[in-house]
């Protein structure tokens, strides 16, 4: 079921989150988890920072395992029936909670700190290759506050929380109205920038993996000083706001590596208030 009905779009644009969307098999979603652990196993220790630093930051720039499932086109097919024919993947990484975790991520919204002023040209894709039952700590989502502008979030700098600032919604968030946005392996959730989100802690025996990209139209605004990047993944970019990159093959080779410190470094300079490389870029999904 990869490209949306009328009535999916039309419950995206009300709730401003769809799921669940089939797009890998179950046995593709666990071939996709074996090749991500075997990168931990096997590059553990051989590089300049741990690999579950560049498997949380941008990971298509430092190893192609990610892009074999954002560029799958089920992926980008459901993407279409939301931002249309160009489609333009703005980051790709993977959110990861260890079994019996107490990590969570609190109430916030991915825009604050995209630089892309509040855009509503863009979706994050939320791809499960474990189980991300609401035992194993998967998104929830407050139905219809993708219509609410950006609110104000505070730092906590909380240890529990994956968000590296801790950052939170400064507002109150009514978590009776929230859902949880179970998902099994290979299906997907698609939500808005502006969405009211969090995650609770994996109370499970298993790790939660979820690989999470963040698509964009290739007219989105960047109002940030610095220079910013994108990878086409379908159609055309008439705009010109963003460099196009072409991520390389391989796993962790000095070209990889040498690109990745480039552009992470590059694009933090466009997101707003002052964060530094890592805490911008990693705001984001739960």
């Amino acid at each position: 079921m990869p490209h949306l009905t009328s009535a999916q779009r039309a419950q995206y644009e009300r709730d401003g989150f769809l799921c669940p969307i089939p797009v890998l098999t179950s046995g593709e979603a666990a071939e996709n988890r074996a090749l991500v652990e075997g990168l931990e196993r096997n590059f553990e220790g051989k590089l300049e920072q741990p690999v579950g630093s560049y498997l949380r930051l941008a990971s298509y720039l430092a190893s192609d395992v990610p892009l074999r499932v954002a560029r799958d086109a089920r992926v980008l097919d459901a993407v279409e029936g939301i931002l249309g024919p160009d489609i333009m993947m703005w980051s790709c990484e993977y959110f990861i909670k260890e079994a019996n975790s107490e990590k969570i991520v609190s109430w916030h919204q991915d825009l604050t700190y995209w630089g892309m002023d509040g855009s509503d040209h863009e979706v994050t894709a939320w791809i499960a290759l474990s189980d991300a039952s609401e035992a194993a700590g998967c998104m929830k989502f407050v139905p219809g506050s993708h219509r609410e502008q950006i609110v104000p979030h505070n730092d906590t700098f909380s240890e529990d929380n994956l968000l590296s600032r801790g950052q939170e919604i400064a507002v109150e968030v009514d978590e009776g109205e929230a859902v949880a946005a179970a998902l099994a392996p290979g299906e997907m959730s698609l939500h808005h920038g502006r969405l009211f989100h969090a995650s609770g802690p994996n109370t499970t025996g298993d790790r939660r993996i979820g690989l999470v990209v963040r698509f964009i139209r290739p007219d989105t605004p960047s109002s940030g000083q610095g220079k910013d990047f994108g990878v086409m993944m379908r159609g055309v970019d008439r705009h010109g706001i963003r460099a196009n990159i072409a991520p390389l093959a391989g796993d962790f080779t000095p070209a990889q590596m040498k690109l990745y410190k480039e552009v992470t470094a590059t694009q933090a300079e466009v997101l707003a208030d002052g964060l530094d490389s890592a805490d911008a870029l990693y705001s984001g999904a739960a």
